[in-house]
C-alpha cells in the first residue's frame, strides 16, 4: 500500500473526475500511474544502468571500434 498527497487544485480535478465518471481516485491515479511506467519505463531503467556504468570507470569502445574489432561492414 502506498500512500499520496496531491497538492490542492490536482486533488479538485481528480476529485471531479472521479465524482462525474463514478469511478474512484485510485482507479485514475492506477491508471495514469501504468501509462506512465508504460511510456517511460525502459528510458529510466536505461538511464539507471547508464550512471552506474559511469560510476564504474569501466572504458566503452566507440561503434566503428567494434565494427574494427568484429570486422563488421556498413552494408
Amino acid at each position: 500500500m502506498t500512500g499520496l498527497r496531491l497538492p490542492g487544485e490536482l486533488d479538485k480535478r481528480l476529485s471531479h473526475l472521479s465524482h462525474e465518471t463514478k469511478r474512484s481516485k485510485s482507479f485514475y491515479i492506477r491508471e495514469a500511474i501504468q501509462e506512465y511506467l508504460a511510456e517511460h519505463e525502459d528510458y529510466l531503467l536505461a538511464s539507471a544502468s547508464y550512471e552506474d556504468y559511469l560510476k564504474s570507470g569501466k572504458k566503452g569502445i566507440s561503434l566503428d571500434e567494434l565494427k574494427k574489432k568484429y570486422h563488421l561492414n556498413d552494408d
